[in-house]
């Protein structure tokens, strides 16, 4: 018994001799399978340089791709103009399909070439140095510093070296054979093309349109010579054209813009050597003619710029003749958002720039109008976009006016525009204090003074009244729906009236009220008596032509009858509650 028992401990001791050797080697194993810490940070380093190589390798392909393409040709970053081709034509003699703007919006907008077998590769033009406004757009930079100084259209086909032994490309000997041969193809030049109106009329509108020139393909700007060159071989009828750029035809205007001529070069030798070149399209305009006051500003300048230039989103340039520092200032918020570029000092600037797109002179609708037309305004744009488009411009608020009884005790604000010169309101304070007494919280102020400090002051009124002038204008900076009361001049001013502020009122979603003085309440009763055609047959002074019309009508002061008017601002009041 007790060998058996000696003989039982004997075989424990042994089994756990035995598992003691066995758990080493299971630690062992599960060791093995569990990797330490230094074993998995070099698994995730791995991990990690395997993602960045796939990350890299298809930019190291493209990078291949560039060095090892035998092509550098390049193409500008816009679509090249493709307008009516040779002769200036009007827009009585070109048929439908060749507008003011149409072919200029399909090469511009669309994206399509022009007509023909084979559309030319327009060259690269380079990165645009010119800074001759540091007033305007400081911070646009060029974005190319390699730029092309001459505008001759040669795109010759160039390529790289290339290892034969690296590739498999053909023997080095063999490429450079190609590439030499190669190196005297040329690439079809783009066809240089200009379209001209000069024969717009406005049915119905007593003034013709100003002509308007669309020139693409190698247009070169001297502005030195006042001159623009179109490399047009075998086309010299454009020789001798003179353009005025100001958005208004009228023969005042002569001595007051100047005049831009555009010549065709039968070759690009004949054409003058480009100092500049540029990769955006360029508008050249005139400041000059009747700007400085607010109404022509608005409708001679501002608004055909903007029917004009806005499709290009500020990839544009501009040029600007009869150049005034003072007006540049006043109008920099509108013309810094339809140009990302430097202004060009037409008058002083001795550069010659090269464009593959330019536009002589303003495309012009009515004044402060603007409707859709099929080729002057194929885009629709309206007086509703424009005054859109100024409120971003000057960070107005107000985009509606206010409706009476939705913000209970809250009063509708009127601004009452005072004149210093003719047509004075004589009895303003008193036509203020029935205003007031009516309901209305009344400001008088002129339209004077800083822009966008004025343009504020308007947005934030519900009606604007004021006596017929260029201080109606401002009615461009009212919010939608509010009222604005012109005070029309004794004179049978109904047609100017209505045409110039009545009109556009509407355009721009505003309630338009006329209130027609009386003889009586004419400073021109003081002046003229009773049976003088002034008043017995007006309509024969505006016979005798503007300026008889301007020396007595325009001239005259208001006296309002105050119990005559009080109907129409109540009527003003009624509007506000719709």
């Amino acid at each position: 018994m007790a060998s058996l028992v000696q003989h039982g401990k004997s075989r424990a001791a042994a089994a756990a001799a035995a598992a003691r050797e066995r758990k080493p080697r299971h630690g062992a194993r599960a060791a093995a399978r569990s990797p330490g810490k230094p074993e998995l940070g070099r698994r995730q380093l791995a991990g990690r340089l395997l993602l960045a190589a796939c990350l890299l390798a298809p930019v190291l392909c493209i990078c291949a791709a560039r060095l090892l393409s035998p092509l550098s040709s390049r193409v500008s970053s816009g679509d090249g103009v493709y307008l009516a081709e040779g002769n200036h034509v009007s827009s009585d003699d070109a048929g439908a399909g060749a507008g003011v703007l149409s072919s200029l919006q399909r090469g511009t907008m669309d994206g399509h070439g022009p007509p023909g077998p084979i559309a030319p590769i327009p060259a690269r033009f380079g990165a645009d140095p010119v800074r001759s406004s540091p007033e305007l757009d400081k911070e646009v930079k060029s974005s190319n510093p390699e730029n092309r100084t001459d505008l001759d259209n040669k795109s010759g086909i160039e390529g790289e070296t290339v290892s034969s032994a690296k590739s498999g490309f053909p023997p080095e000997n063999s490429l450079m054979n190609f590439r030499q041969s190669a190196s005297y193809i040329e690439v079809p030049k783009p066809k240089s093309k200009v379209y001209c109106d000069n024969k717009s009329k406005d049915e119905g509108f007593p003034y013709a349109r100003p002509t308007i020139c669309q020139m693409s393909g190698d247009v070169r700007v001297s502005p030195g010579s006042s001159s623009i060159t179109v490399t047009m071989p075998m086309q010299q009828s454009v020789e001798g054209l003179h353009v005025m750029p100001y958005a208004r035809r009228d023969d005042s205007l002569l001595p007051l813009v100047t005049e831009v001529g555009i010549r065709a070069a039968a070759s690009e030798n004949d054409a003058p050597k480009c100092s500049i070149s540029h990769d955006v399209p360029a508008v050249i305009f005139s400041i000059g003619g009747y700007t400085g006051n607010f109404f022509h500003d608005m409708s001679d300048v501002l608004i055909p710029l903007y029917l004009t230039s806005f499709r290009f989103k500020g990839r544009v340039k501009f040029f600007i003749t009869n150049y005034k520092q003072w007006w540049i200032q006043k109008y920099k918020p509108m013309l810094r958002r339809l140009s990302h570029h430097d202004i060009i000092d037409f008058d002083s600037n001795k550069d010659v720039h090269c464009f593959q797109e330019v536009i002589l002179g303003l495309v012009r609708d009515r004044d402060l109008i603007l409707r859709p037309h099929p080729m002057r305004n194929p885009k629709g744009y309206s007086m509703l976009d424009f005054t859109r488009f100024l409120r971003h411009s000057y960070g107005l608020k107000r985009s509606r006016s206010l409706v009476l009884g939705e913000e209970p005790g809250k009063k509708p604000r009127m601004l009452i525009i005072s004149r210093r010169g003719t047509r004075k309101l004589l009895n303003l304070r008193q036509v203020a204090a029935i205003s007031r007494a009516l309901g209305f919280d009344v400001t008088i102020s002129e339209a004077r003074g800083n822009l966008k400090r004025f343009a504020t002051m308007v947005n934030s009124c519900d009606v604007l009244l004021a006596v017929h002038g260029a201080g109606l204008t401002n009615q461009i900076f009212l919010p939608a729906q509010a009222v604005v009361i012109q005070i029309v001049p004794w004179g049978k001013m109904d047609w100017m009236a209505t045409n110039f502020y009545g009109e556009p009122a509407r355009g721009m979603n505003l309630r338009y009220l006329e209130y027609h003085i009386s003889e009586q309440e004419s400073s021109l009763a003081q002046r003229y008596p009773r049976d003088h055609m002034v008043f017995k047959d007006p309509m024969a002074i505006h016979g005798q032509g503007w300026n008889a019309l301007a020396d007595i009508f325009m001239t005259q002061d208001v006296k309002l009858n105050l119990r005559r008017f009080r109907p129409t601002l109540l009527q003003a009041l009624d509007l506000l509650q719709l």
